[in-house]
């Protein structure tokens, strides 16, 4: 299904122009009665097109047509049982029980007048309600994440019986019109792209080199904060794969030395951002000279993999809230000298690996794990060392391995090893006092990062794992398992 995402300030006019089939109004961190809170344009209720307002955009919904929205103090994150009381177009096909992903304060107490009541929670008496002859629908729940079991079969309801659409998106539209779009941009000018060997920059400089070929030159920054051998993974899985040109620079020093000191998870991600641009200035030096000497065009752009849940949680979506910056949206210098491509800016991590798939790139690319692009420096909760790097390295190897072996590493969406560098513990090894570190454990699933729950590892993988970790790395005499979800605690410790 093809959509475009456009921010709630946008005209009931602005909409029209676009002549859409129907219209998702999403969740957000507001409260309806707040001041500033994001507000929708009467007039687009008006237009007769189909409409599904979700938790914020439910709540903006109901508040708009009449209905009661109260803050009752009672809040619901996370897994919440619902009962459906009446199905109507929306629910037909679901459970009357069944379990739902919620996160709200405040509840719709009233529908609008002229709406059905569909399903209620325990703490919202009104979770969903329906006008078909209006065509205007709302869910105070998730259906778009993972966590809602039956969210999918909603979101088809709506889409299929109420807005009459039929299921022929696909990525290969979504290639050719990125391609256009990265050709218009980039002209005849050369481009550089940081790879770092995860899915984005894979997907992202891919569909750079399909728009451009040989301007796009892939740099990869060796900056002493990855995984084990995965520098190594870069130079051989990619480039054998793709035929890219890689320039490899070695900046482990230069990272480390900026970050000694430095505690504060902020911080650390702005430095990460800082230097990586830094010195991806000082490698573009060297390639505009080199293609000086050859008569070609300066180095212009730069392509990041930045994807829509690195957007809304940088803040840099209107209406959404600044949970962390990630250093290819908040973290980025403000004298940035390059111009920046970003074909993946409104995408999710599904559909990228969709993408991916479909530009025949290996699938021990395409469904590895995420990594942030900070990588281990987030992963150590205090200041970034190289004993604790390597530690970690080893620590995470480990899990890595056991996960594989164990057959799971389809199953889980991640699992970020982290080490809690500034909390030590008793322990007993070798018939002697210890005074380690805690690595903790957070295997989660998820679909598109979004929301995520703690996935439930077998325990005989978790004590292999930690009697492992605590035998074979030295410094660790303690394995945690986080079992939070998302929301509240996001997916990465920092």
């Amino acid at each position: 299904m093809y959509s475009e995402i456009v921010p709630h300030t946008a005209t009931a006019d602005e909409i029209a122009a676009r002549n859409p089939a129907g219209i998702v109004l999403s969740g957000g961190p507001s409260s309806v009665y707040e001041e500033g809170a994001p507000e929708l344009d009467p007039g687009i209720l008006q237009l007769g097109v189909p409409v599904l307002g979700i938790c914020y955009g439910f709540q903006a919904m109901a508040k708009q047509l009449g209905g009661e929205v109260a803050h009752t103090g009672r809040r619901e994150y996370g897994s919440t049982p619902v009962e459906v009381s009446q199905a109507g177009s929306l629910l037909e096909g679901v459970p009357v029980d069944q379990t739902v992903w919620m996160s709200h304060g405040d509840s719709v107490a009233k529908a609008p007048d002229g709406f059905q009541v569909l399903a209620s929670s325990a703490a919202t008496p009104v979770a969903a309600f329906a006008s078909d002859e209006r065509k205007l629908y709302g869910v105070q729940w998730h259906p778009e994440v993972k966590h809602s079991p039956y969210g999918q079969a909603v979101i088809e309801n709506f889409l299929h019986r109420a807005a009459g659409l039929p299921g022929d998106w696909n990525s290969g539209s979504v290639i050719a019109e990125q391609v256009e779009r990265i050709r218009a941009q980039i002209g005849d000018a050369r481009v550089i792209c940081g790879l770092s060997g995860g899915v984005d920059s894979a997907v992202a400089a891919a569909l750079v080199q399909r728009a451009v070929g040989d301007q796009l030159t892939c740099v990869f920054v060796d900056h002493g904060l990855l995984r084990k051998d995965e520098a190594r993974q870069v130079q051989e899985d990619y480039v054998a794969a793709t035929g890219v040109r890689l320039v490899t620079i070695d900046a482990e020093d230069r990272f480390l030395d900026a970050l000694a000191g430095v505690s504060d998870p902020e911080q650390k991600r702005k430095i990460i951002g800082r230097e990586f641009i830094r010195t991806f200035e000082d490698a573009a030096e060297a390639l505009v000279l080199e293609a000086k000497a050859e008569g070609g065009s300066s180095i212009k752009f730069l392509v990041q993999g930045t994807l829509y849940p690195d957007v809304v949680e940088s803040g840099g979506g209107t209406g959404t809230a600044n949970i962390k910056s990630h250093h290819n949206v908040g973290g980025l210098p403000e004298d940035l000298t390059f111009e920046l491509v970003e074909p993946l800016r409104t995408l999710f991590k599904d559909e990228v690996r969709a993408i991916g798939r479909e530009l025949g790139l290996p699938e021990v690319i395409v469904a590895r794990q995420p990594f942030p692009g900070p990588g281990l420096g987030i992963r150590i909760v205090g200041e970034v060392t190289r004993d604790r790097l390597d530690l970690l390295r080893e620590a995470d190897a480990i899990v890595r391995e056991e996960l594989t072996a164990a057959g799971l590493d389809s199953e889980i969406w991640q699992c970020p090893v982290v080490l809690l560098a500034d909390v030590r513990s008793v322990g007993v090894q070798g018939d002697g006092r210890t005074y380690g570190h805690p690595i903790v454990l957070r295997p989660v699933s998820s679909e598109d990062a979004m929301t995520a729950d703690w996935t439930r590892l077998p325990y005989d993988l978790l004590a292999r794992v930690s009697n492992r970790i605590t035998n074979e790395v030295a410094g660790v005499n303690r394995v945690v398992l986080d079992v939070t979800s998302k929301p509240p605690g996001t997916i990465e410790w920092e």
